[in-house]
């Protein structure tokens, strides 16, 4: 599987983290996402792909707009996939769309966001010479949306002390050095995010734990707790099971599962096979 990305324009830097290309036969048909700090658009070139989450089972055909999720999502991909995405930081998508982030609390199709002006870009996409040249058409037609938004800097701000923290930072913290209320900056981060800077926290304090476990290894599940800020292993294991509806130990046997099957892939990065 083909798998290239890069960081994007010093413009994008404060809310987007990475573009991506990906193409050719994924590890899996299947792949649960669990829940990540990050909004993402995918700008799909290939058969439909379908996704599979609490509202239901939809196939999507020109890609999809997603803010920040919220739970396990299921994706089953065509034999061979060709997509190009953005990774955008969880404040991203509105700068872009100029909708709330509420709206996308599940995958929504990119014509539904940008109307024709979502085909046009397949198209160039589709017809570009190179990966990187997908990219760069990419990144200007993101460049081209860019809008101000109110309230954008206190939730950027907010925000990047929750990635410093790896979310461990509480938010009476946060509200306090923001000097704001807790009111306030959770309907900002509604808003903007799609979830409050409580859930998001949590979701960064996951995101450490996946980062920080080794499946080659031994895991010591009480010093990933710890590390990762949960109050004891109790408080750990029932934040795992709510992310990926799994036992500490079912989590690592397919993390374990992924990395035998298939050393080295791109798409190893907390992704988990069916079970």
């Amino acid at each position: 599987m083909e798998y290239f990305a890069r960081g994007p324009a010093p413009a994008l830097e404060g809310i987007v983290d990475d573009l991506y290309y990906l193409a050719g036969a994924p590890p899996y048909p299947r792949l649960t996402i669990p829940p990540m700090p990050s909004a993402l658009v995918i700008i799909n070139l290939a058969d439909p792909f379908r996704v599979t989450h609490p509202g239901g089972t939809e196939d999507l055909a020109d890609g999809c707009v997603w803010a920040t999720p919220s739970c396990p999502t299921v994706f089953e991909y065509p034999r061979n996939t060709r997509s190009v995405g953005v990774h955008l930081k969880p404040w991203g998508l509105a700068p872009h769309t100029g909708v709330p982030a509420a709206m996308f609390g599940l995958p929504v199709p990119v014509e539904a966001v940008w109307g024709a002006d979502a085909k046009d870009l397949a198209d160039q996409l589709g017809s570009a010479a190179t990966p990187a040249a997908m990219l760069d058409i990419l990144e200007a037609a993101l460049l081209t949306r860019l809008q101000p938004v109110a309230g954008l800097g206190l939730v950027q701000d907010t925000g990047s002390q929750l990635i410093r923290s790896a979310g461990t930072l509480s938010i009476a913290n946060l509200t306090e050095a923001a000097g704001v209320s807790n009111t306030h900056l959770a309907a900002r981060f509604k808003h903007l995010v799609g979830i409050t800077p409580k859930r998001l926290a949590r979701t960064y304090r996951f995101a450490e734990v996946v980062r920080s476990i080794n499946p080659a290894g031994e895991v010591d599940w009480a010093e990933v707790a710890h590390r990762a800020g949960y109050h004891d292993q109790p408080h750990f294991t029932h934040e795992l099971r709510q992310f990926t509806g799994l036992t500490p130990t079912a989590y690592l046997d397919l993390r374990r599962r992924f990395a035998a099957e298939h050393p080295g892939s791109a798409l190893d990065v907390g992704l988990l096979p069916p079970g």
